[in-house]
C-alpha cells in the first residue's frame, strides 16, 4: 500500500476523482450515462495519440509530428479511396492509412536513429513538411462523400440506448480499436525485450547499449510504430467525424504530451506507465469537456491544464530528488 501511495498514478487518480466529485456535485448531468459516453468518445483518438507520445517520451525523445502524420494519412487515404470509388471492406481503409503513417514515421526514424538528430527538431520539421505537402499537393478541401464502408463503420455501435429525452447515445465500434492499441502497447512494454529496451534507452542510452540493446534499432522501431498508430488514429477520426478534413487534429500535440506528463511519465525518459498516461488523459479530457458544466469559461481550460502540468512535473521532480537524497544517505 505504501508503494502505491508513493506513485504518480495514485496522485493523478486522486485528482481525477476529486474533479469528478466537484463537477458532479455542481451539475448532476455530469454523472449521466450520456455524458460519460461523451467523455469516452472524446478519448478514442487521443487515447492512441497518448500511447504514441508515451512510447517516445519513455525512450528519451519528444515527438510533435504524430497529429500531422495522422492528418496526412487519413486525408490521403480517403482521397485515394474516393478517387477510385472504393466499395470494399473498411479494413482496407485502415490498412492504407496505417501504411501511409508507417512510411511517414520511417522518415522520422531515419533522421533520428541513423543521423542522430535531436528528436524535437526532426519532428518539428517533418510536422511542418507533412502539413505543407498535404495542403499544397494533395488537397485543402474536406471530403464529406466517404466510401460506404466507412460510413457504415461510423454508425456501428457496441452499445447504445435511448435516454429520457428520446436521444439515442452509444459507444462507437472504434472504441475497440483504441482498446486493442492500448493493450498491445501495455504488453509490449511489460512483457517484451523491446519494451525493456525502450525503458533502458530512456534511462541511459550508453548503458542500454552496453547491456546489448541497439539504440538505432529501438529508435527506428519506436518512430515507425508511432507513424503506424497515428495513421490508424487518423482514419478513426475520419469515421467518427464522417468527413476528412486536412486541418483536423493539427495542434493537439501539446495537450497529448501534457496528458502523458501529468500521468507520471518523466519528460527526461526512462519512466512511465500506460495506466498513468490514461489517467492523465482522463484528467485533460474531463477538464476540456466538463469545466463548462461548472460555468467556467472555456479559455480557462488552458490555464488549468498548464497549472496542472507545472504541479505534476514539480511533484515528479521532487520525488526524484528525494529518491536520490535517500540513496546518498544510505551510501554514506
Amino acid at each position: 500500500m505504501k508503494k502505491v501511495v508513493q506513485t504518480s498514478e495514485f496522485y493523478v487518480a486522486v485528482v481525477v476523482l476529486a474533479l469528478f466529485l466537484v463537477i458532479g456535485s455542481q451539475n448532476e448531468a455530469f454523472f449521466t450515462t450520456a455524458n460519460l459516453f461523451d467523455l469516452i468518445r472524446s478519448g478514442v483518438v487521443p487515447g492512441i495519440f497518448v500511447m504514441c507520445a508515451m512510447l517516445v517520451i519513455i525512450s528519451g525523445g519528444i515527438d510533435v509530428s504524430f497529429p500531422a502524420i495522422a492528418t496526412f494519412s487519413m486525408f490521403s487515404a480517403t482521397k485515394i479511396l474516393h478517387s477510385i470509388q472504393y466499395d470494399g471492406p473498411v479494413i482496407a481503409a485502415f490498412l492504407l492509412s496505417g501504411l501511409i503513417g508507417l512510411c511517414l514515421g520511417i522518415i522520422n526514424a531515419v533522421f533520428i536513429s541513423l543521423f542522430r538528430l535531436p528528436t524535437l527538431i526532426v519532428t518539428l520539421g517533418t510536422s511542418s513538411m507533412f502539413s505543407g505537402f498535404l495542403l499544397t499537393f494533395v488537397g485543402s478541401s474536406q471530403i464529406s462523400d466517404l466510401p460506404r464502408s466507412l460510413l457504415a463503420f461510423s454508425k456501428e455501435q457496441i452499445f447504445k440506448f435511448t435516454n429520457e429525452s428520446g436521444i439515442t447515445v452509444g459507444l462507437p465500434a472504434a472504441v475497440l480499436i483504441t482498446l486493442g492499441v492500448i493493450v498491445s502497447v501495455a504488453m509490449l512494454l511489460r512483457y517484451t525485450m523491446i519494451g525493456r529496451g525502450i525503458y533502458a534507452l530512456g534511462g541511459d542510452a550508453v548503458s542500454a547499449e552496453r547491456i546489448g540493446f541497439s539504440p538505432v534499432r529501438l529508435q527506428f522501431f519506436i518512430y515507425s510504430l508511432v507513424g503506424l498508430l497515428a495513421g490508424i488514429a487518423g482514419m478513426i477520426h475520419t469515421t467518427m467525424m464522417r468527413n476528412s478534413n486536412p486541418v483536423d487534429l493539427l495542434g493537439t500535440e501539446l495537450l497529448i504530451i501534457a496528458a502523458v506528463v501529468l500521468g507520471g511519465t518523466r519528460i527526461t525518459g526512462g519512466h512511465g506507465t500506460v495506466l498513468g498516461s490514461l489517467l492523465g488523459l482522463i484528467l485533460v479530457v474531463t477538464i476540456q469537456n466538463s469545466l463548462i458544466l461548472l460555468g467556467i469559461p472555456s479559455y480557462w481550460q488552458r490555464f488549468v491544464i498548464g497549472a496542472l502540468i507545472l504541479i505534476g512535473t514539480g511533484v515528479a521532480a521532487y520525488q526524484v530528488k528525494r529518491s536520490i537524497m535517500r540513496r546518498k544517505s544510505i551510501i554514506t
